[in-house]
């Protein structure tokens, strides 16, 4: 291989690999001369100032740059500076817009490029840092955001390390706890629970460190005066970029005002059931009572014939009877027996004994009765009579419902430790907004004399007594399906 003349080729190779090097640096860089003049400059200080290479190279820093940047920087001179001492800059700032593009924020710093201890250039070297920036302040406005969101909150907000103890603590907590943050700053998060939540609280920030869900809970805080707060809380772990849990945030709302709203509700429901059930007795007693008046009224009249007198007195026998079943069925409604003496009972034979008894009704209804039964006895303990009460008021309800015919399917079968008993009807159905309320005292859809709204109310009552369960199902048109829950004996 022949020598290289003059080093020629070897130098334009060197010249092109510095080029390389150059282009390959992601942040602009300008060499410039002791006349301040552009001797090179890389494809990023192109491509970003939007100029060609031949109005660069050459060029003095004023022809590149707007001379306001460079007087208000003072470029030029820090540029003298370093062919006089040698020595580097610092880092400082510089504002740059080139023409047609936004403005840009470069952090820039000048660099001796020294031959044989003299220098005879210096490299301008310019890192475009606007995006850092407005990430920067973006992240910044973001956290005085957030921190101004925690601090105008109602609800304790904190935060706790991996071990429990409290990093932060919102002014929310100050004032509903008593305890400043320097107070509690450092110091276990469940101590200033109660003993009987103390440990649940340590399981629940055990469970956060290794899980990625949030847990709920209802602690009483110990506050600084000694009295006791009932707290619902929320407690969520925060993760870092690697999935790891780094600290805990734990989100408290005070309860005292939700309870004093749920026992106002509580109270006006009552109140309200009240008014309905007074409103209903008042209804239904009023009719044999004016019955009872009327005949009382003729019979206090002279010159009534012995068949109208006795006429009077069945109407007083009839009416104080009627009113009498009344306040019998309300006594059983209102006041059902606390303790019931249950036995074993057949639930096939309590399904047969109440049908039995309707099958002629129904007959007289062109209502056709289907019984389905298992072939092995189902068995729940409970009062048999009462049971059966319960099945003679689902047959008369659904008998009400089809005047005009129809079928009745009762069905027995065994769930999971309960039996299921289904009373079907293809009846006229219950309207959704009335299913609500259909276990309400006193209310009913049927004709005035049919009933007076305390079947299923008594049916319901009876069911609970037995620690089951009623559930309908219904649709205009097409039927009622009653479910009842009774546990096997």
């Amino acid at each position: 291989m022949m020598p290289e003349a003059n080093g020629a080729p070897c130098k334009d190779r060197y010249q092109k690999l510095y080029a390389m090097l150059l282009d390959a640096i992601p942040s602009s860089v300008l060499l410039i001369d002791r006349d301040l003049r552009i001797v090179s400059a890389n494809r990023n200080f192109i491509e970003r100032s939007r100029r060609s290479l031949a109005d660069t190279i050459g060029n003095r820093l004023e022809e590149v740059f707007p001379p306001v940047i460079l007087d208000y920087m003072d470029i030029s001179r820090r540029i003298q500076q370093v062919f006089l001492g040698g020595e580097p800059t610092g880092g400082e700032r510089l504002t740059y817009r080139a023409p047609g593009i936004p403005l840009r924020i470069y952090y820039y710093r000048i660099l001796p490029f020294t031959w044989k201890a003299k220098v005879e250039n210096v490299m301008l070297l310019m890192e475009d840092i606007t995006e850092q920036l407005r990430l920067s302040e973006e992240v910044r406005r973001v956290e005085r955001h957030l921190a101004s969101v925690v601090e105008s909150a109602s609800d304790m907000v904190l935060s706790t390390d991996i071990e429990g103890r409290i990093l932060t603590w919102n002014p929310a907590a100050e004032k509903i706890s008593g305890y400043a943050f320097e107070e509690v700053s450092e110091s276990p998060f469940p101590q200033f629970f109660t003993d009987d939540h103390r440990e649940e609280v340590r399981q629940t920030l055990s469970h956060l460190g290794y899980t990625s869900s949030t847990r709920l809970g209802s602690w009483e805080l110990l506050k600084k005066d000694g009295s006791r707060l009932q707290v619902s809380w929320v407690c969520s772990p925060m993760k870092n970029d690697l999935g790891q849990t780094v600290a805990m945030v734990a989100l408290g709302r005070d309860q005292t005002e939700q309870r004093k709203l749920e026992a106002q509700l509580m109270q006006s429901q009552k109140l309200a059931a009240l008014g309905v059930m007074a409103g209903g007795i008042a209804h239904e007693i009023r009719n044999p009572l004016a019955i009872c008046s009327s005949a009382a009224q003729f019979l206090l009249e002279e010159g009534l014939t012995p068949q109208f007198i006795q006429e009077c007195a069945q109407r007083l026998q009839s009416g104080i009877h009627k009113a009498s079943n009344i306040i019998e069925n309300l006594l059983r409604f209102a006041r059902p027996s606390e303790s019931l003496e249950t036995a074993p009972v057949d639930l096939a034979a309590t399904l047969q004994e109440p049908l039995a008894l309707v099958a002629n009704q129904a007959r007289l209804q062109k209502v056709a009765i289907n019984l389905r039964l298992p072939r092995e006895p189902v068995v729940s303990n409970g009062v048999a009579s009462l049971l059966q009460q319960v099945f003679m008021n689902l047959y008369l309800n659904a008998l009400h419902a089809m005047p005009q015919g129809g079928a009745i399917t009762v069905t027995l079968e065994k769930g999971e430790g309960e039996a299921l008993v289904r009373v079907a009807d293809t009846g006229r159905g219950i309207a959704q907004e009335d299913l609500g309320k259909i276990f309400d005292p006193f209310y009913t859809r049927s004709p005035v004399g049919r009933g007076i709204g305390l079947g299923l109310s008594i049916t319901y009552s009876i069911v609970q007594q037995h620690f089951g369960a009623v559930e309908v199902e219904s649709q205009v048109g097409r039927g009622s399906t009653f479910l009842v829950r009774l546990p096997l004996g």
